[in-house]
């Protein structure tokens, strides 16, 4: 059984934000739902402060907080390493949205930032989902018992690293590349759309896997690892491109 994982490339990304479209567009999101953000910022000390840019996706933890919290065990891990949220079973208490120490869990019905709502610009007619966007997925494709599919009203959502098209990979496959034909149906969204070729998606128990190379090869870090959430999403850099907390580490040194 795969133990799937994201890297992603800090010296490659350039933060044109295709992967938080394309995940909308894939995963029937709301404007302000980015599973896949990117957050901007400015670092460095005046006058050399400069704009930079932090891919934030689930982290899809080996020892996810939120799943320890969930009372009613809607938020679970399965086998191949993907944490998700059972919409049949979620009450909407946010006691996940808190455990997250990454901020990347969204509540469904959270007042919008910006109007018109388009929840209620595109109603859902059949009384159960909590909107009808203009770019539904294919009802083939909806899952509540994953959080796949136009959530009902009062639940969390969060990124799935598109479980409905890698959870019908091949078996064995060490890595989902986009440049292999026969594998990029499978493959997430972000990472399909990534135009720099900046995240890799793969099997993190597979030693000849590009995912676990690259996390060889390039020294690949985790998020807030003093947590002991243990993230599946790795980042690597090259020496302009370091994660926040290494950056402040260097700025403290010098």
């Amino acid at each position: 059984m795969a133990k799937w994982g994201m890297v992603i490339d800090l010296e490659r990304c350039t933060g044109c934000q295709a992967c938080s479209t394309a995940c909308a567009q894939e995963n029937n999101t709301a404007p302000g739902e980015n599973w896949q953000d990117v957050l901007f910022f400015e670092e460095g000390k005046f006058p050399n402060v400069k704009l930079t840019w932090l891919p934030r996706p689930c982290q899809h933890c080996e020892n996810p907080s939120c799943v320890h919290v969930c009372p009613t065990k809607a938020t679970y891990k399965t086998e191949d390493g993907v944490v998700l949220v059972d919409w049949n079973k979620c009450i909407g208490c946010k006691y996940c949205m808190i455990a997250c120490p990454y901020g990347v869990r969204f509540y469904t019905d959270t007042k919008p930032l910006v109007e018109p709502d388009v929840k209620q610009v595109f109603k859902s007619e059949d009384g159960k989902h909590g909107w009808a966007p203009p770019y539904r997925m294919p009802d083939a494709n909806e899952d509540w018992s994953k959080g796949i599919g136009v959530p009902p009203p009062g639940v969390v959502s969060k990124c799935t690293f598109c479980y409905h098209k890698i959870s019908k990979a091949p078996a064995g496959v060490p890595d989902l590349d986009e440049d292999i034909p026969e594998l990029k149906e499978y493959v997430p969204a972000c990472v399909r759309t990534c135009a720099p070729k900046a995240r890799f998606f793969g099997d993190l128990d597979n030693p000849s896997s590009h995912v676990n190379q690259l996390i060889a090869e390039k020294k690949g870090v985790r998020l807030m690892e003093h947590t002991g959430n243990k993230p599946q999403v790795y980042y690597v850099t090259g020496k302009s491109a370091v994660v926040p907390s290494g950056r402040a580490n260097e700025d403290r040194d010098s």
